[in-house]
């Protein structure tokens, strides 16, 4: 038995929740956010037998689109004014953990 940890963005979360429940999976979701834009994220704890880990990866995978986003640059002093800077940084996508379990009781 296996735990998987999906971390995705709140965009994706319903799309992925919906196809791994259609595929027979069942997922925990817990409301996260990220540390570098501060933004919100979902995360899915579902456990898994080892033999369908790849395919709910595959899964998750094919939901969790990577995208760009415009964010404002920190702040910077510029000869008599302060400037803030647009940046474009990739977001999205998926970050998935696969952890051992001993034990695994659904009640």
């Amino acid at each position: 038995m296996k735990l998987v940890i999906a971390i995705i963005n709140n965009d994706d979360c319903p799309t992925v929740l919906s196809e791994i429940t259609k595929a027979g999976f069942s997922a925990t979701k817990l409301s996260t956010s990220g540390g570098f834009l501060r933004a919100g994220n979902s995360t899915l704890l579902i456990g898994v037998e080892e033999d369908k880990v790849d395919s709910l990866i595959e899964i998750i995978g094919k939901f969790s689109c990577k995208r760009k986003q415009i964010v404002q640059a920190s702040t910077t002093f510029n000869a008599e004014f302060f400037t803030s800077v647009p940046v474009e940084v990739n977001v999205g996508g998926a970050t998935v953990f696969v952890v051992d379990v001993d034990k695994f009781v659904k009640l």
